[in-house]
C-alpha cells in the first residue's frame, strides 16, 4: 500500500520519502517502483523524462527524522491503534507545525488515532485501496478536531495525483468498507440457511444483477483473513447492529486457515491458480410440460406472460389453477410458502420465479421451490424457462430471492449511510463503483428496481425473519414514499 502511494505521488511531482523499519524493504520498494515505471514506459503509458524524473523523486529515508521538512506525511502501517498511535506521536515532534499528517487506516478511528497528539487539527484520513495506481478513489476522512483546509488540501492532492477524492465523516468502516457490508453478509446468510450453494450464489449475482465476480469469488481474492477481520470490526463499533452481523461461516473458515486464493483453498479450490468451479446441474428433459398458472399478484405479472408466451407454455387464465397446472408465483421478499398459503395455492404444484430484475436484463432466471413441491414440477418450471437457452438456478425457499435479499440489503445500507450523514449521496454512488467495482451505484440501483419495490422486499423479509436487519431506513422509507430519487440530496 505504502509502495503505490509513493507511485502515484512521485508521477504527480511530489518528492517522496520511503521510510521502514527495516532498511532493506525501502531498497526493495525503490526497486521494484523503477521496475514498474520502465514498464510503463515499454507500454508507452510514461515517457522516458517522466520515469527519470519519478525515479529522482523518489528517496530513501534513514529514520524518521528525514521527515522534517516534509509538508505531508502518510502511513501505511499495521493496523493496530498502539502502533499508530506511537507512531504519530514520534512524527508530531519532527515535522514542522503546518504539516499534515494522514492516516491509511481502513477500519480504526481517525478521531482515536489523533486523540495522544498536541496538533489533532493538522491529523486526518486519506485511505487509499490496493493496488493504489489502479484503484483510482480515495476517501478523505475528517477526525473530530481535523481543520476543514487540512481536508481540502488532501483532495487537491489526490485529484494532482490522478485519485478521485471522497469526503466521509470518521465512521466505522468510512464509505467503501461501510457500504460493502450489504454484498458479502447477506450472500453469507443466504448460504448459511440452505437456500443454494457458493457457485450458484455467485452465478446469480454476476448473471442478474452484473456483478464482476460473485461475493464469494470476491472473499477468496481478498482473503477471509482481511475480510472477517473488517466484518467483525464494523459490527462490532457499530455496537452489534443487525445490519452489520458476520458469519459463523467466515468465521470457522478463517480458523481453519481456508482464507481463498493465497492458501490454495477457500470456498472454491484452487489448482495452478484456477478456481475449481462446480459444473451447472442440466437441463432436466421433461417428455410433456404442464399448463401454467399464474398468480394474480406475482410481480411484473404482464412481462409474465408474455414471457410465457415467447416460450411456447401453455397459459391457464381462469381464476384459479386446474389440477394439472404448475403455478408460478413471482414474490418480493415473501418466501413461496408463504404466498402458497397466503393465496391458498397447492404447495406441490407451486414454483417461485425472480422478477425483481425485468427478464430482458438478465442472463439467468432463478427459480424457488418450497419444502412441499413436487420433483416433476420443478423440473417442469426448470425446462420450461430453458426453452430459450438461457441460463436457470433452482434454489430452496426462503424470504426473498438471492438477489431481491442482496440488493434490498445493500439499498438499505446505503441509504442508512446517507440517512447518518457519513457522506453525501454522490460520494457514495462514486467511492462504491470506484472501490467496490459494483456494476452501478447502490443508490443506483435502487433508482433502477425501484424504491418502492426494494421497500416491500425489505418490509416482507423482516416479517418473514423476524429480524431488525432487515428493518428499512428512515431516509429510503421518506423517499420511497413520494417517489423521489434516490441520488437526490436531502434539503
Amino acid at each position: 500500500m505504502g509502495r503505490g502511494i509513493a507511485q502515484i505521488a512521485a508521477q504527480a511531482g511530489s518528492v517522496v520519502r520511503l521510510y521502514d523499519t527495516q532498511p532493506e524493504a525501502v531498497q526493495r520498494a525503490i526497486a521494484e517502483l523503477g521496475k514498474q515505471w520502465d514498464r510503463l514506459l515499454e507500454k508507452g503509458r510514461m515517457d522516458a523524462a517522466a520515469v527519470a524524473a519519478a525515479k529522482e523523486r523518489l528517496l530513501p529515508a534513514t529514520n524518521l527524522q528525514d521527515f522534517a521538512d516534509c509538508d505531508l506525511v502518510v502511513e501505511a502501517v499495521v493496523e493496530r491503534l498502539d502502533v499508530k498511535r506511537s507512531l504519530f506521536a514520534q512524527l508530531e515532534g519532527i515535522v514542522g507545525p503546518d504539516a499534515v499528517l494522514a492516516t491509511n487506516t481502513s477500519s480504526l478511528s481517525v478521531t482515536a488515532i489523533a486523540a495522544g497528539l498536541q496538533r489533532p487539527q493538522r491529523f486526518a484520513g486519506y485511505h487509499f485501496f490496493n493496488p493504489v495506481p489502479l484503484m483510482k478513489v480515495v476517501e478523505v476522512i475528517a477526525g473530530l478536531r481535523t481543520a476543514p483546509e487540512v481536508c481540502e488540501g488532501l483532495t487537491a492532492f489526490a485529484r494532482e495525483m490522478g485519485h478521485t477524492p471522497v469526503q466521509a465523516q470518521d465512521t466505522p468502516g468510512f464509505i467503501v468498507n461501510h457500504a460493502g457490508r450489504g454484498y458479502n453478509t447477506e450472500a453469507l446468510r443466504i448460504a448459511g440457511e440452505g437456500v443454494a450453494d457458493f457457485a450458484t450464489i455467485d452465478r446469480i449475482l454476476r448473471d442478474q444483477v452484473g456483478f464482476k465476480l460473485g461475493p464469494f469469488e470476491l472473499m477468496d481474492l481478498t482473503g477471509l483473513d482481511v475480510s472477517h477481520p473488517v466484518m467483525e470490526s464494523v459490527y462490532r463499533q457499530y455496537y452489534d447492529e443487525a445490519r452489520y452481523r458476520p458469519s459463523v461461516i467466515t468465521a470457522q473458515r478463517l480458523a481453519g486457515n481456508v482464507l481463498g486464493r493465497k492458501t490454495g483453498e477457500g470456498f472454491y479450490r484452487y489448482v495452478d491458480g484456477k478456481a475449481q468451479v462446480p459444473p451447472e446441474p442440466p437441463v432436466p428433459q421433461v417428455a410433456e410440460l404442464p399448463p401454467v398458472w399464474v398468480s394474480t399478484r406475482a410481480a411484473r405479472r404482464a412481462e409474465l406472460y408474455q414471457l410465457l408466451k415467447d416460450l411456447g407454455a401453455k397459459v391457464e387464465t381462469g381464476q384459479s389453477p386446474s389440477l394439472q397446472a404448475l403455478t408460478l408465483v413471482a414474490p418480493l421478499g415473501f418466501d413461496v410458502t408463504t404466498v402458497a398459503v397466503v393465496e391458498r395455492l397447492d404447495p406441490a404444484r407451486t414454483v417461485g420465479i425472480d422478477l425483481l430484475v425485468e427478464d430482458a436484463a438478465t442472463k439467468r432466471r432463478v427459480l424457488a421451490t418450497n419444502p412441499a413441491t413436487r420433483s416433476d414440477m420443478r423440473d417442469a418450471a426448470h425446462a420450461l424457462f430453458a426453452r430459450d437457452g438461457k441460463a436457470v438456478s433452482v434454489i430452496r425457499d426462503s424470504g426473498g430471492f438471492v438477489t431481491q435479499r442482496v440488493v434490498a440489503t445493500i439499498v438499505n445500507i446505503a441509504s442508512d449511510m446517507c440517512q447518518q450523514r457519513i457522506c453525501t449521496p454522490a460520494d457514495l454512488e462514486t467511492a462504491v463503483t470506484l472501490g467496490l467495482g459494483y456494476p452501478m451505484g447502490p443508490l443506483a440501483m435502487g433508482n433502477r428496481w425501484g424504491p418502492t419495490n426494494v421497500l416491500e422486499v425489505l418490509f416482507n423479509m423482516q416479517t418473514v425473519y423476524g429480524d431488525q436487519r432487515y428493518r428499512p431506513s428512515p431516509w429510503l422509507r421518506r423517499r420511497g414514499a413520494i417517489g423521489l430519487s434516490l441520488l437526490q440530496e436531502e434539503a
